[in-house]
């Protein structure tokens, strides 16, 4: 397990790398002058343009930007926005905001997904079978930004429940962004579990389980379960970071100072250091939780071993 690990660890490298240099490489290939986009309406004299120019690195070609921007990431360096703020600075204070955003997505993601997947999946054919079915299929075909708009008119405005904006409230700011961040994989998690569930609870073992006479209870806790969540961890695990990187719709509509909101903002005054490093970052935790998952198989499932 601990050559796997090793070795799945070295393999990030070139996987940031290639990552690290497309992001460079689209942002570069954003239309528009960053100088001027920084300047906005003031003019700005010729002197001025050429410093800073030089000082970001803007008048390089792009494998030369690249080698720089590289060479300031092996000294710890992600470079600085055009404020002069240190791009780390940003990652360090916004961060948090976002690992909390995910967390609740991720828990209403699991709990609300499992309960009503595992409910559906015993009871296939029912009526609260078919709720499920029909409501996942609603929420997928709904884009986020869709239902993150009519989530805040609905509970923010209309009844007045969840704040629809900021973070002033704590904990309690985050419950509405987070079901709406949350949203589509709850639905695909629902259909994965009952899909799952349902399938394993045709196989021999569970009619032999039935036949000794188990409980019920037992037969799907114990013997069908545990089987049937592989592949939904194996999702969640995933969607991980696909929801910290998701985060940037909802951080925007809902004026969460995440790393999401962080890149629109970026991407709005073309500062590609603040871009490339955020979203490598978002690569990385991408790359770490599906290595997570891959240990937690063993654990599901004893037949499991890496060598």
């Amino acid at each position: 397990m601990g050559r796997y690990i090793a070795r799945r660890l070295l393999l990030t490298i070139p996987v940031l790398i290639g990552a690290s240099f497309l992001i460079f490489a689209m942002v570069y290939a954003l239309p528009g002058d960053p100088i001027r986009a920084l300047a906005g309406d003031r003019p700005l004299s010729e002197a001025v343009q050429a410093q800073l120019r030089a000082e970001y690195n803007l008048d390089d070609p792009l494998w030369l930007q690249y080698v720089k921007y590289v060479g300031g990431l092996l000294q710890g360096d992600f470079g600085t926005d055009f404020s002069g703020r240190a791009v780390l600075d940003t990652i360090e204070q916004r961060l948090p905001v976002t690992a909390k955003l995910a967390a609740v997505a991720v828990f209403f993601e699991a709990v609300i997904g499992l309960v009503a997947g595992i409910l559906a999946g015993i009871r296939r054919g029912s009526f609260f079978d078919n709720l499920v079915l029909v409501t996942t299929t609603l929420i997928v075909s709904i884009p986020v930004f869709v239902l993150g708009f009519v989530a805040q008119y609905l509970f923010g405005l209309r009844f007045p429940i969840f704040p629809t904006s900021g973070i002033n409230e704590g904990l309690y700011s985050y419950l509405l962004p987070g079901l709406v961040l949350a949203s589509l994989s709850l639905a695909y998690v629902a259909r994965l579990t009952r899909t799952s569930l349902a399938e394993n609870l045709r196989q021999d073992y569970v009619r032999t389980a039935r036949a000794k006479g188990l409980k019920p209870s037992v037969v799907v806790g114990k013997h069908t379960l545990r089987n049937s969540l592989i592949p939904v961890v194996t999702y969640i695990g995933a969607d991980v970071g696909s929801l910290m990187a998701g985060a940037i719709v909802t951080e925007t509509i809902f004026n969460i100072p995440g790393l999401g909101r962080a890149v629109y903002d970026s991407v709005l005054r073309q500062e590609g250091a603040v871009v490339v490093g955020i979203v490598t970052l978002f690569v990385f935790f991408y790359i770490f939780f599906n290595l997570v998952v891959d240990v937690l198989y063993a654990l599901l499932d004893p037949r499991i071993r890496y060598d």
